[in-house]
C-alpha cells in the first residue's frame, strides 16, 4: 500500500500514543478514508517497522493459601495422627460400599470395596500411598463406621 508521508507520520504518532491495531484501523478510516482489514493493518505496521506498545497484562489476583480455602463440606475432617472415614450415601457404580478418607498427613482419597472384597483407593495425588499406620487406622475406622450403620 502506498501511503503519503503525512499518513505514515500519523500512524507512527498513533502507535507512539499507545493505539491498538483496531484503533489504527478505525482512525485510518475516519481520518484518511482508507479501509483496511485487521490483518492488513498489522502488515502495514510491520512494513513501516513500527512496534506496537503491548499493554501491561493485569496481574492475577493472589491465590489463597491452602489454609484459606473453604473446606469441602463432603470431606471428612482428620486431626494430626488420625484417619477420618465417611461412607457415601450413594454407592459408586460397581462397588458394594464406597466413601472418602482423609489420612493423618492431610491427603484425601476416595475408597471403595468391590464385589470380590478388594479394597480400592483413589488418592487426590497420583501415586500416593498412605503409611502402614494410616492403613491400619483406616481399616479400623471403616469397620467401626460400617458397623454403626448396620453394614
Amino acid at each position: 500500500m502506498n501511503l503519503t508521508d503525512e499518513q505514515k507520520q500519523a500512524i507512527s504518532q498513533w502507535i507512539t500514543e499507545g493505539a491498538s491495531l483496531s484503533d489504527i484501523q478505525k482512525r485510518l478510516k475516519e481520518t484518511f478514508e482508507i479501509s483496511l482489514t485487521y490483518l492488513e493493518t498489522r502488515l502495514l505496521a510491520d512494513d513501516l517497522k513500527l512496534k506496537l506498545i503491548e499493554p501491561e497484562p493485569e496481574p492475577e489476583p493472589p491465590k489463597p493459601a491452602e489454609a484459606e480455602l473453604a473446606p469441602d463440606p463432603e470431606a471428612p475432617l482428620a486431626g494430626p495422627g488420625k484417619v477420618s472415614v465417611t461412607i457415601d450415601q450413594i454407592t459408586r457404580p460397581g462397588a458394594l460400599i464406597s466413601g472418602r478418607a482423609v489420612f493423618s498427613d492431610g491427603e484425601k482419597a476416595e475408597w471403595y470395596l468391590d464385589q470380590t472384597g478388594r479394597l480400592g483407593l483413589n488418592a487426590s495425588t497420583p501415586g500416593y500411598r498412605p503409611s502402614q499406620e494410616d492403613v491400619v487406622d483406616f481399616q479400623m475406622e471403616l469397620e467401626k463406621l460400617a458397623r454403626s450403620q448396620g453394614l
